[in-house]
């Protein structure tokens, strides 16, 4: 009887470790799904960063906010060489820590982390502690993961997570964070080709406009405001004439009383660049184009009633030939008389600006040379 009692109490016991170990599984099972999930939407939150309109700066700063509202992380902070110096690019710690934050690629016990590519964890046992690398910060920090950041195997920076309690991250999950410092990476190197495009904007010696390049940052931001726009491409189709029949500082006033006419009606709410040599582009943000055409036949007719002459003083600062020819140009009457081909179409939100820009570009060279026309494609 008592051998029985025992045998149930055995199977009963084993039956007891058999389901908590299965509920231990599922826990976990559930656990690891919740994480996964997590991460899926801590990478659909990058994508919509990167996809916002907004400075590099700006989405790098967005991505390190999502961090540390998504795994609830202390401080989060993300350096960057960006070939001169290291910059700290995202932070939510006190700008009075920076020069250090910004200085850890040289701190000892880093270096190693650098070299070989890997994480360095360091923290201390009480709070009476400092961290290594801290110098003035006594009491923000006592434990901090730092991992080294590498495009095609190429050092760019580092990110760094801290907590103010010690051996806070002894029991992460290193798994989850290798995720997501690649997730940073792979932000970074999907946003390095706009930094360039931010760098290089120049503005036009004649005119004054931005250059094409401002319409893929900072005009595009503009733009991106609204669902659909109106791109207009316009060339000077008979700039080469002018300047073989007069001169070439004719042909150069040409383009920059045109760049000022379009700029004294055009709103504000408008992106207008000099796209390249003769060729002018307007965004109308937020504009379809069948509310543009009246704008349109109003600035070309106001163009093409325009009569371009070199003044007494323009002619003065030119060389000896081209005064003669330009004194013979004001007493025969002559004067510049600009012509322009127009090409419109629609953009959307979301889609390749530089797609709709190379068509818009594609006709007008194509175009028959004595086209002077306004063409919705």
């Amino acid at each position: 009887m008592i051998i029985a009692v025992v045998v149930i109490l055995v199977l009963i016991v084993i039956g007891l470790i058999i389901y908590n170990v299965t509920i231990h599984k599922k826990i976990q099972k559930f656990k690891n799904m919740n994480q996964k999930i997590t991460n899926l939407y801590v990478v659909q939150d990058f994508m919509n960063a990167i996809g916002e309109t907004s400075t590099v700066d700006e989405k790098i700063k967005k991505i390190n906010d999502i961090l540390i509202e998504r795994y609830e992380i202390k401080y989060s902070t993300i350096v960057v060489f960006d070939g001169a110096e290291y910059q700290v690019k995202a932070s939510n710690v006190d700008k009075k820590h920076w020069d250090t934050l910004k200085g850890l690629q040289d701190v000892e016990m880093f270096k190693d982390s650098i070299q070989t590519a890997t994480p360095k964890y360091v923290t201390v046992n009480n709070d009476n502690e400092r961290l290594p690398y801290q110098e003035m910060e006594f009491g923000r920090a006592k434990s901090a993961i730092f991992f080294p950041l590498y495009i095609d195997n190429v050092y760019i920076g580092y990110w760094i997570i801290e907590s103010g309690t010690p051996h806070d991250f002894d029991n992460v999950d290193t798994t989850v964070l290798e995720v997501i410092k690649e997730n940073i990476v792979s932000v970074l190197k999907t946003v390095v080709h706009q930094k360039t495009l931010e760098t290089i904007v120049r503005k036009d010696l004649f005119t004054g406009l931005y250059s094409e390049e401002y319409l893929y940052g900072e005009g595009k931001k503009i733009i991106d405001q609204y669902t659909i726009s109106t791109i207009c491409m316009f060339k000077i189709i008979n700039i080469q004439e002018i300047n073989k029949k007069y001169c070439r500082e004719l042909g150069n006033k040409v383009i920059t009383e045109i760049s000022r006419a379009v700029q004294e009606d055009l709103s504000s709410e408008y992106v207008f660049v000099r796209y390249m040599g003769p060729k002018f582009v307007i965004a109308f943000s937020g504009v379809e184009t069948n509310s543009v055409a009246d704008y349109l036949n109003e600035m070309k007719d106001k163009i093409e009633s325009m009569k371009i002459q070199l003044t007494q003083e323009e002619m003065q600062e030119l060389n000896l030939d081209v005064a003669r020819r330009n004194k013979s140009m004001q007493e025969n009457g002559d004067v510049a008389v600009p012509r322009i081909n127009i090409v419109i179409s629609s953009y959307y939100k979301g889609t390749a600006l530089e797609e709709v820009l190379k068509k818009l570009e594609e006709y007008l060279d194509s175009a028959p040379t004595n086209e002077s026309d306004i063409t919705n494609i």
